[in-house]
């Protein structure tokens, strides 16, 4: 392997390392703010609501919560403020914006505020799946980020996974369905 990439990859994942409990308390300050009482701070009120569907249509309440449930358009609202550059900014911002236009147009609904995940989740979808959508270069970056803020709240860390809050004993080579009931350890 090369030096250079080697240094660069321990430099790499060292930063990872130190801005982890960064974004952890970014994330966790989001968890007392409810969804009916949310401004945006970077995001405007319809690229807010158009948000909420998307992070909705892409983790929706099942057997746990929904992605705005737990507060992850807070997280991204935060996050694209204080973490994105001004690039990924206005990527993130037209990427919404185009979202809710092709939402607008295929549920022939007339205000931004009337679309729900329903109605953003096949627009998300072409998104993604479609080489050839146009006006949604953030489209990938957005679900990315939306899955590993649900996956770093503390709802899915303690309900979901597998979770000690005192950790007791070490067992090396004990089955995982015994241990946890099949489930993942929570970080």
């Amino acid at each position: 392997m090369d030096r250079r990439k080697a240094l660069m990859q321990i430099g790499m994942s060292m930063g990872y390392v130190v801005a982890a409990p960064t974004f952890m308390s970014v994330l966790q300050s989001c968890n007392d703010t409810k969804a009916a009482a949310w401004t945006p701070q970077f995001l405007d009120k319809n690229q807010g609501t158009v948000l909420i569907g998307v992070i909705d249509s892409l983790l929706p309440k099942t057997d746990t919560l929904s992605a705005s449930e737990v507060n992850v358009h807070v997280f991204l609202d935060s996050f694209a403020n204080e973490v994105m550059p001004p690039n990924q900014q206005d990527q993130f911002k037209a990427t919404l914006d185009q979202l809710a236009v092709n939402a607008l147009e295929s549920s022939k609904k007339e205000n931004i505020s009337d679309l729900t995940a329903k109605d953003i989740a096949p627009e998300m979808l072409k998104a993604l799946t479609d080489k050839k959508a146009k006006g949604v270069p953030f489209a990938k970056k957005i679900r990315d980020l939306t899955i590993w803020g649900y996956k770093c709240t503390e709802y899915v860390g303690e309900k979901v996974l597998a979770y000690d809050s005192i950790p007791g004993q070490w067992i090396a080579c004990g089955d995982l369905d015994e241990l946890t009931g099949g489930k993942a350890w929570s970080i």
